[in-house]
């Protein structure tokens, strides 16, 4: 008879335990639904600000571009520093101009900055090549020039001038108009590698990413042959393309050149040619068709800072204007 009485409340029990184990189980269904609704919500604000920085982005290629048009029609003898695209653009708020939903007590950043840097103020390494294995001399010793002036090693002038011309696969001695005498590279180890940017060159013996960061701000890799510009490299790029000028010297062009740029290659060339100090042809020039577009734009919790490359043809040339050939994400 006792055991009888007792069975009732025991399963009372395992109806109460039974009633708590669901109850667990259903608000870790809910939770669960709604962790992942947040996820996709999450995932979706993420991809809505990565779209919006694109198009801030594509926004600012087409500033710089009419900037770079502008210019063009008004200066088209020369290219310097004291003209309009030289001049940076300020960290910027954008939170006036990209609609969002704002959500109270929360802080919201949107923000646009960035300069034009001319292409042309740096040492072209596609200059050193001729196509088909060819070197050019004159360029190897222009090169060898700003290595030494960058207190690098000389002797990676040559080492990085085959590695270029083995890239190479037509002669573009044309592009760069200049009577040099052309030299046959050491035929380079493995299947050639075209230079794209100047990264690469750490395939090349010697050549350590501490070497790579030193030659950045000072080298470059465009499609084509280019000269110097005279108006707007720096005095180490200035002081390679002269022989036997220094440094201090080339600082002393460029503090000249503040007050009044080269409007025209003679007024360059009657200051610094001379029989100790000839100037290779073809290798300077006081105007520039080709600019680097930094971008760095800051939207809330997104991030994005680009580099494109834009070449300026003359406007009166069928389809021309400034174009973005390539760009590049950071």
């Amino acid at each position: 008879m006792r055991l009888r009485r007792q069975r009732p409340w025991r399963e009372r029990g395992v109806a109460v335990i039974t009633a708590l184990l669901l109850t667990t189980l259903a608000i870790s269904i809910v939770a669960s639904l709604f962790w992942q609704q947040q996820v996709q919500v999450r995932s979706m604000e993420n991809q809505r600000l990565h779209l919006q920085t694109k198009w801030i982005l594509r926004g600012a290629l087409d500033w710089a571009t009419l900037v770079l048009f502008q210019d063009g029609v008004d200066h088209r003898e020369y290219t310097s520093l004291d003209q309009v695209w030289a001049t940076p653009l300020a960290d910027t708020r954008l939170d006036q101009y990209v609609e969002r939903e704002r959500v109270e007590g929360e802080t919201f950043d949107a923000s646009l900055s960035g300069n034009i840097t001319d292409a042309c103020s740096r040492y072209n390494l596609r200059n050193l090549g001729l196509g088909k294995g060819q070197l050019s001399e004159s360029q190897v010793e222009i090169f060898g020039r700003l290595l030494r002036n960058l207190q690098l090693d000389t002797g990676l002038a040559r080492r990085i001038a085959t590695f270029v011309a083995a890239g190479l696969p037509v002669v573009a001695g044309e592009e760069n108009n200049e009577p040099t005498k052309q030299v046959q590279a050491t035929p380079v180890i493995g299947a050639p590698v075209k230079i794209l940017q100047v990264e690469d060159l750490l395939t090349v013996q010697g050549v350590t990413p501490a070497v790579v960061e030193r030659l950045r701000p000072f080298v470059t890799v465009l499609p084509q042959t280019t000269p110097v510009n005279v108006n707007t490299a720096p005095a180490e790029v200035l002081a390679a393309l002269v022989p036997n000028m220094s440094v201090s010297e080339a600082n002393t062009l460029i503090v000249r050149r503040k007050q009044a740029a080269w409007r025209q290659m003679t007024y360059f060339a009657s200051q610094v040619n001379s029989e100790s100090r000839p100037l290779t042809e073809g290798s300077y020039d006081v105007k520039s068709d080709w600019f680097l577009v930094d971008t760095r734009i800051r939207l809330d919790r997104a991030a994005l800072d680009a580099q494109a490359l834009i070449h300026r043809s003359p406007a009166l040339v069928a389809g021309g204007g400034p174009k973005v050939v390539w760009i590049r994400q950071y």
